[in-house]
């Protein structure tokens, strides 16, 4: 595009006199052309070319005049008012039919009325001349116009040296802003605006707004571009020093960069790995992977965590079983008071692994309440099969992927417990304890319990997949200890998979020994104090277990033999101090303290527990349950009352569950028909009185089916008027028909019963053979009577 030199000879003459005012109108789709431009036009339409023709034939004058909305077959309807009059200097025909057009652009024009609608368009013009142009503003702007593109031209290698040499030859105002217009990268809509300004002085403004925003643009990229550059130079000058290190470690036998390191470590492990092909063949694309990734990747961290974590596994591990009987018992009367049952089950189930010489793990659930030691038995048998142990808790979980891993996609991912325990252990047959797996829960992030099915069944577990980890694992070797308070809210197909042991509450008797045998002596080296510088009475140690800490658990008990040690040394402490005594330890080395009942009362204040609170069956309508909770067993009194109605009928209150209210209605409908055929009460005393029965504790939620008998002993003790026998407690599920059936947790309700000072317990007759599995001393000091229908329990009771 060049600026035109001398096209109009007669520069004096009005335009009206020398150009034509009928025009061949050529509609553009492009941006639009100034007036004073030399430049080419490519046409290939027919009816363009038409109309190059027809002006070459009459005038050599053409309308040059830019299309709207950029129609594809324009009319007079789609042109712009305003367009360009060019005249035309040359014409070339091209080999495709089309023609190359070389105009001369002149002036302005206005169309004043369109004299041929369609192709070719005709129109009759009027020329516009420029307003303002010889002002000191106009003068101004045109140096400050000159100036700002002589800024950009010499920044951008686009504007070339004709260019530049056009802008300063032109000696009009108008004519520079609609060069520079012309040149500018701006939206042809912009263009066509400037074109239609006759103004100068406004159109040189406007041009200079477009000049400004054009040189931002160009130092916003200048400033990417600089940035852009000094990355890759730095690339490139880190990459070249990486090299030439890499070169001067080799020439003086220095040792290779990290990434190198790292890649040979990790080949070198893998290939001692006796690998099955789908792993092999999964680390070793990996590792090729890692070897062609750059260290400065977002990837690299996690294909180097990946490997880490793969070899670190113990995938060859020999499995061989390495313990004796006779240490495995030592180390469990060692470690643990009591308990002998599941000391029992624990040796005959390692007896038969070593008569099998059989290394395939198992699954195992210890189910008591909280502070019986179920985690500490876990430990135990890992150290009786002289393995590794690993503990980890699902308590609350509701994600699966705590179990089986995250996704590698995600930012931060990691194997899940199963397999970051293996690598813990360096070991593939540890003893895995997983703790609290009744209190899992489901969420929209998957079941725990489900993933750990997997885990469990030892027919699926010989090629467990982590998520994370992405090929198969042989866990047949671990050894899995599961715990829970409850069996209640486990899945059924997760108890299948494991041997049950229950771990049953302690009495106040086992409570001393075990503070005497364990919790003294590991409290006083917890508290700075030595062996037997404190002592406790027995008397002392039961008032403990039967004043502030009556759990079926010791870990209350514990916390009571602290707080007193605490106390104790606080007061040796001041003492020392307020002797004056340089020495604050070695003085207090040389205590030796007995702590008796007064001691234990002075330390620990008001008994939490006192003989008020032990339940009695003290008036008629009331009578002493059992009841077996996950916390343990319980001592349950129940209450009655009657009062008078319009209707009678059954109150029940104490948040009952519904199997306990419908073991209450069948004990009122018995003792109903029992009272009525014995002639003791009418069926209109029914229909008059209503009977409400009461559990305290109405907080806390209570069902099952195990006080139908003492449900129907207090309304028999209501309705005669009789109390029971005092000391006295019970438990059994009661039939319509007035059987006594069975029941679970005996152990535990025992246990509830001697520490509520009961000395007669009823039982059901089929529960008879389960004395067998209660201690002795557990026993010792009770009564247990075998009862097979309610009318045996009516005839002890009162």
């Amino acid at each position: 595009m060049k600026k035109n030199s001398k096209d109009d000879e007669i520069l004096g003459l009005p335009a009206e006199t020398r150009l034509p005012i009928k025009l061949n109108i050529l509609p553009i789709g492009g941006r639009p052309i100034f007036p004073g431009i030399f430049t080419p036009l490519m046409v290939s339409s027919q009816e363009d070319i038409k109309v190059i023709e027809d002006s070459i034939n009459s005038d050599g004058y053409l309308g040059i005049v830019m299309i709207k909305n950029d129609a594809e077959n324009p009319t007079s309807l789609d042109l712009n008012n305003i367009g360009t009059v060019a005249r035309i200097i040359k014409k070339i025909n091209l080999p495709d039919g089309g023609v190359n057009v070389f105009v001369s652009t002149q002036e302005r024009f206005k169309i004043r009325k369109i004299l041929n609608k369609s192709n070719p368009i005709v129109a009759a013009v009027e020329y516009l001349e420029d307003i303002d142009d010889s002002t000191f503003e106009v003068k101004a702007l045109t140096r400050a116009l000159i100036s700002e593109m002589k800024e950009i031209s010499e920044n951008n290698p686009m504007f070339s040296e004709e260019m530049r040499l056009n802008m300063v030859n032109i000696d009009h105002p108008g004519k520079i802003a609609d060069f520079i217009a012309s040149i500018l990268n701006i939206d042809k809509n912009e263009q066509q605006k400037i074109l239609e300004m006759q103004n100068v002085r406004q159109r040189m403004e406007q041009v200079l707004v477009y000049i400004k925003k054009e040189q931002e643009i160009f130092r916003v990229q200048k400033k990417i571009q600089n940035e852009l550059n000094e990355k890759i130079e730095k690339n490139q000058r880190e990459y070249f020093l990486r090299e030439e290190l890499k070169s001067i470690q080799e020439e003086l036998g220095i040792s290779k960069d990290s990434k190198t390191t790292d890649y040979e470590k990790f080949k070198e492990k893998i290939d001692k790995f006796e690998l099955e092909e789908e792993a092999k063949n999964a680390v070793n694309e990996e590792l090729e992977k890692f070897r062609l990734m750059d260290p400065h990747d977002s990837e690299y961290n996690v294909s180097r965590n990946y490997l880490e974590l793969f070899t670190s596994l113990p995938w060859n591990e020999s499995v061989e079983e390495n313990f004796s009987i006779a240490r495995a018992q030592k180390i469990l009367e060692a470690d643990h008071y009591g308990l002998e049952d599941v000391k029992k089950r624990i040796i005959e189930y390692l007896s038969v692994r070593i008569l099998k010489h059989d290394g395939k793990g198992s699954v195992m659930i210890l189910v008591g309440p909280p502070g019986v030691g179920k985690t500490s038995v876990g430990k135990s048998i890992a150290n009786a099969m002289n393995k590794k142990f690993y503990r980890f808790s699902v308590g609350g979980e509701h994600d699966a992927s705590k179990i089986k891993g995250f996704r590698r996609t995600y930012i931060g991912s990691m194997p899940g417990q199963i397999i970051e325990g293996l690598k813990i252990t360096k070991s593939k047959s540890p003893v895995f304890l997983i703790d609290e797996v009744d209190k899992m829960t489901a969420s929209a992030q998957g079941d725990p319990s489900a993933a750990l099915l997997e885990v469990l069944d030892p027919e699926q577990n010989s090629s467990f997949r982590d998520t994370y980890l992405d090929v198969p694992f042989d866990l047949s070797n671990v050894f899995f200890i599961l715990t829970a308070n409850s069996l209640d809210t486990i899945p059924r197909p997760l108890l299948d998979r494991a041997e049950i042991i229950e771990l049953s509450g302690y009495i106040d008797q086992e409570k001393v020994s075990i503070a005497k045998k364990y919790l003294i002596p590991k409290n006083l080296e917890k508290n700075g104090l030595k062996k037997n510088q404190v002592k406790f009475t027995t008397d002392a140690l039961n008032l403990i277990a039967t004043e502030y800490a009556r759990e079926a658990g010791v870990r209350n008990y514990e916390k009571c033999i602290d707080k007193i040690n605490r106390k104790i040394v606080t007061e040796q402490v001041k003492k020392a101090e307020e002797s004056k005594s340089t020495n604050v330890a070695a003085k207090i080395a040389k205590l030796n303290l007995t702590v008796d009942v007064a001691e234990v009362r002075k330390y620990l204040g008001k008994a939490v527990f006192d003989e008020s609170q032990i339940k009695t069956a003290s008036v008629p309508g009331t009578a002493i349950g059992l009841a077996w909770t996950s916390m343990g067993g319980d001592t349950l009194l129940l209450e009655s009352i009657a009062f008078k109605t319009d209707k009678g009928g059954l109150q029940l209150t104490g948040q009952m569950g519904d199997v306990m209210k419908e073991s209450a209605q069948i004990a009122m409908n018995w003792v109903k028909q029992y009272v009525i055929s014995k002639g003791i009460k009418e069926n209109k005393w029914f229909e008059e009185n209503t009977i409400h029965l009461h559990i305290p504790e109405g907080a806390t939620p209570k069902d099952g089916p195990s006080a139908g008998i003492t449900m129907a002993t207090t309304f028999m003790s209501l309705l005669t008027g009789k109390k029971i026998k005092p000391n006295l407690a019970m438990t059994g599920e009661l039939s319509l028909t007035g059987q006594v059936l069975p029941i679970g947790g005996l152990r535990e309700k025992t246990v509830a019963a001697k520490r509520n000072k009961i000395k007669t317990i009823l039982i059901p007759a089929a529960n008879e053979r389960d004395l067998e599995e209660i201690p002795e001393h557990v026993k010792k000091g009770i009564k247990f009577i075998p009862v097979s229908h309610v009318q045996q329990v009516i005839d002890t009771v009162f």
